[in-house]
Parts: structure tokens; C-alpha cells; sequence
């Protein structure tokens, strides 16, 4: 299922309770887990993105008015409830359809390619090159006739 992310998401979670809390950096490493388990185009990412803090005079002034100085962090409250909805999402629905199968891929050819190999084809994969299929079919062409069949025989029996 999907318990490896779900405790990635706890930790980042339990980060929102640091003392010495970086809010940037705390969205950079969200965004990154939350890329991988839901894909780039997620709102969740675009939810993440936008936590910011309002350091305007009108909005300190609310903020002091409604006595919130410094019971709860309007923010870290915010990222909270968009990870707990997440984690909640994870643990009721699963990994959304298709992560799976190709979290079984990027695995078998971690176990069938270089390093080297393998982190080319995840850049390649991941950027707007146009000639990336042709660029990725050079990478796999350069497998010898033996792998490259047991890869593709490993692939349709996942």
C-alpha cells in the first residue's frame, strides 16, 4: 500500500512542530514527496507552494486584534491540515492509480540498469525535451541483446 509514503508525510508533519522551523525548507522537501507519490500537475503541490506568511501592517494588526499572537501559527495550521488530508487520502483510497505500476517499473530497472543508467532515464523523463523517447531508446539500445530482452520479459510479467 502505501505506508512508506504516509510515514514520509508524518515526519514532514512533525516538522511543523520544530523549533527551529524553515518554512521554505519545509516546502522545498514537501513538494519534492509530494511530486513523487501524486505527480507534478497535483493541487496539493499548488496548496503547498502558496503557504506564505503576510508580514503586512494590515494583516499583523488583524492578527493582534483577534488575540492570535502566539497561540497558533495560521500557517503551520494550514500545512497541517493539508497533510493530514493528504495522509488520510493515502490511508483510505491507496496510492493514486498508476503510481503503483510505476513505482514496479523505476524498482526493475534499478535492479537491471547502471545507476548511471537509471538516473539519465529519470531526467530524461522528467524534462520537456522533445527528443526524449528517442534519447531514453538510445540509453536502453545500449544494453546488450540478452539484458534487454529480460528486461522487457520482466516488464510484462510485473
Amino acid at each position: 500500500m502505501a505506508e512508506k509514503q504516509i510515514a514520509i508525510l508524518r515526519e514532514q508533519l512533525a516538522k511543523l512542530d520544530e523549533k527551529k522551523f524553515d518554512l521554505d525548507a519545509w516546502k522545498t522537501h514537501t513538494l519534492i514527496f509530494l511530486e513523487r507519490i501524486f505527480g507534478k500537475d497535483n493541487s496539493k503541490l499548488k496548496l503547498i507552494q502558496d503557504l506564505h506568511y503576510d508580514y503586512s501592517s494590515w494583516s499583523l494588526r488583524d492578527t493582534a486584534a483577534a488575540g492570535k499572537t502566539k497561540d497558533k501559527d495560521p500557517v503551520k495550521m494550514r500545512a497541517s491540515e493539508i497533510l493530514e488530508a493528504t495522509i488520510l487520502e493515502l490511508e483510505t483510497l491507496g496510492l493514486p492509480e498508476g503510481e503503483e505500476e510505476q513505482q514496479k517499473l523505476w524498482k526493475l530497472l534499478q535492479d537491471e540498469l547502471t545507476g548511471k543508467q537509471v538516473k539519465e532515464i529519470e531526467v530524461l523523463a522528467k524534462s520537456d525535451d522533445k527528443e526524449k523517447t528517442k534519447k531514453i531508446s538510445g540509453i536502453l539500445e545500449n544494453l546488450d541483446k540478452e539484458n534487454l530482452s529480460l528486461l522487457i520479459a520482466k516488464l510484462l510479467l510485473s
